[in-house]
C-alpha cells in the first residue's frame, strides 16, 4: 500500500485527519480540546513533513513521532495555528527568537556546511544542511518554507470557480497540471463527465508543459557537470516550446489555459513544430551519449535504490528512474494516444537524465495523436457540496488536489505537490558523494520549491 498524503481539516465540532493511500482513504475524528493521533512515520517515513505541517497549521500532535520541530513556522512565529477557522492574519505578532535545531552527526572530524537559503543562481530559497567528513557527505537535511504563501488559507470561503488564478500559480513549471487537476475537481463537483475533446486539448497542453520542462532539465543537468554546450542547445528547444505554448494560450506558462474549453489552434503549424523538435531532440540524444566525460559524472552519482524510493513514497521521474513504474497517465485514454511508461533500475543521475529524455520523445508521439480534437466548450457553473479529489501526472510527478465544498464555498483546499514527498528522499542520494556533486544530484530530481512553499 503506497502512502500519498496526510492532511487535516477543521469541521464544526472536531478535527478530521485524512490519510490518502493508492487503494483507500482513511479518516480520523479528533476532539478539538486535546487533538492527538498516532504517527504514521514508523511505516511511512515521508509522512513526517505532513505531520509537522499539520502540527504547525492546526496544533494537532502525533504520538510516537520522531520529529516534533516546526516545519512551516520560522524562528519568531507565535504559538498560533493559521489553518484554524478562527485565525486572522492581523492577529500575527512576532514571538521571541527560537533557534531551529538541525539534524547533525557527531564525531571527530565531522563538520557542518550550510548552503542557502540565498543562492548564487536565480532560484527560490531553500537551505541545505550537510554533515561531512572531509569531502564525503554523511547526511543532508533539507529545510524550505522561507516563502510560504498560505494559499490553502487564501482559498477558503471563495466560490469554487474563483480559485483558478491562485491554484494555477502555485508552481509555475506545473501550471497546466494544477489547472487540469483543479478543473477535474470542478467537473466532479458539477456532476459532469469531461468532454473528450476538452480532455484531448488539456492533455495536449500538459504534454507541451512537460516537454518544455524536460528540455530545461536536459540542459541544466549536463551544465552542472561542466558541459555547457548541452544547456545552450536544450535551452533553444525549451524556448521554442514555451513560445508555442504562449501562441496557443497567450502565456508562456499557460496561465488561464484550462477553463473547460478546447480552443481552435493552427494544427498544421503545431505538427511542423513537433516534427522539427523531434529531429532536434534525436540529434541531441545521439550527440550527448557520445560524451564520455559527461557520463563519468552522471553514472553512479546520487543513487536512490528502488526499495528506498518506494519506502519514501517517491513519485515522478525520481521513482521511475529507480525502477518504480508509477505514472498517473497509466489510463486507457493515454494508452490509446501512445503513452508508455519509461523506467530505469539504476536510480542514479544518469538514469534520471535518460528517463527524462525518453519521456520527452514519448510526449511528442502523444501530442501528434491528440491533434484530432474538435473545438468545443463545457459549461461548469454549479457545484454541489461535498469532497473531491484529483490526480494528475505533472512534469514532476503525481500531483494530488483535494477540495471540500460547504454551503457553496471552498471550505478546505489541499495540494500535495510531487516535490513535497521527493524533497524528503533527497538525503538518501547523498552518502558516498561529495558536496560538489550536490548541484548535479539536486538538478537531476528538479524539485519545486514553490510546490512545497504553497
Amino acid at each position: 500500500m503506497r502512502f500519498i498524503a496526510r492532511f487535516a481539516q477543521e469541521l464544526e465540532d472536531h478535527f478530521e485527519i485524512v490519510d490518502i493511500y493508492d487503494d483507500k482513504i482513511q479518516k480520523h475524528s479528533l476532539d478539538k480540546e486535546n487533538p492527538m493521533l498516532p504517527t504514521l512515520t514508523t511505516k511511512y517515513p515521508a509522512a513526517i513533513w505532513f505531520e509537522r505541517k499539520i502540527r504547525d497549521d492546526f496544533g494537532i500532535e502525533f504520538e510516537g513521532s520522531f520529529d516534533s520541530r516546526p516545519l512551516l513556522h520560522h524562528e519568531r512565529f507565535p504559538n498560533i495555528h493559521p489553518m484554524r477557522k478562527y485565525f486572522q492574519s492581523d492577529s500575527l505578532d512576532f514571538a521571541p527568537f527560537k533557534p531551529y535545531k538541525y539534524e547533525t552527526i557527531g564525531g571527530e572530524g565531522i563538520f557542518e556546511v550550510g548552503v542557502g537559503p540565498i543562492h548564487a543562481g536565480i532560484i527560490e530559497p531553500g537551505h541545505f544542511h550537510f554533515s561531512q567528513e572531509g569531502e564525503a557527505i554523511l547526511h543532508l537535511e533539507v529545510r524550505h518554507f522561507y516563502k510560504y504563501r498560505g494559499i490553502e488559507k487564501m482559498l477558503e470561503n471563495l466560490e469554487p470557480y474563483d480559485g483558478w488564478e491562485l491554484v494555477e500559480r502555485i508552481s509555475g513549471n506545473e501550471s497546466i497540471a494544477y489547472q487540469i487537476g483543479y478543473f477535474e475537481l470542478l467537473a466532479q463537483a458539477s456532476g459532469q463527465e469531461i468532454d473528450e475533446n476538452v480532455r484531448k486539448y488539456n492533455a495536449l497542453l500538459l504534454e507541451l508543459e512537460r516537454l518544455a520542462h524536460h528540455f530545461t532539465d536536459l540542459g541544466f543537468i549536463p551544465n552542472d557537470a561542466g558541459f555547457g554546450a548541452a544547456l545552450a542547445y536544450a535551452s533553444m528547444m525549451a524556448e521554442d516550446t514555451r513560445r508555442i505554448l504562449a501562441q496557443i494560450t497567450g502565456s508562456r506558462f499557460g496561465f488561464g489555459a484550462v477553463r473547460g474549453k478546447a480552443t481552435k489552434i493552427d494544427k498544421a503549424e503545431l505538427r511542423a513544430f513537433l516534427d522539427d523538435i523531434e529531429e532536434r531532440l534525436r540529434f541531441f540524444k545521439e550527440w550527448i551519449i557520445e560524451i564520455p566525460s559527461l557520463w563519468d559524472r552522471l553514472d553512479n552519482t546520487g543513487i536512490l535504490l528502488t526499495k528506498k524510493a518506494y519506502k519514501y513514497s517517491c513519485v515522478g521521474i525520481v521513482a521511475r528512474a529507480s525502477g518504480i513504474a508509477l505514472d498517473r497517465r497509466d489510463t486507457p485514454f493515454y494508452t490509446a494516444h501512445g503513452w508508455k511508461v519509461v523506467t530505469c533500475s539504476k536510480g542514479d543521475v544518469a538514469a534520471r537524465f535518460m528517463v527524462r529524455l525518453e519521456e520527452a520523445l514519448n510526449s511528442i508521439t502523444i501530442m501528434r495523436s491528440l491533434l484530432d480534437f474538435t473545438p468545443t466548450a463545457m459549461q461548469i457553473d454549479s457545484f454541489a457540496d461535498g469532497e473531491y479529489c484529483s490526480f494528475t501526472e505533472s512534469s514532476l510527478g503525481e500531483l494530488m488536489l483535494y477540495m471540500r465544498i460547504a454551503h457553496g464555498k471552498i471550505d478546505r483546499f489541499f495540494a500535495r505537490d510531487p516535490s513535497f514527498v521527493n524533497w524528503q528522499a533527497l538525503h538518501l542520494m547523498m552518502p558516498g558523494n561529495i558536496i560538489a556533486d550536490f548541484p548535479l544530484i539536486n538538478k537531476s530530481c528538479d524539485l519545486s520549491y514553490a510546490g512545497s512553499d504553497l
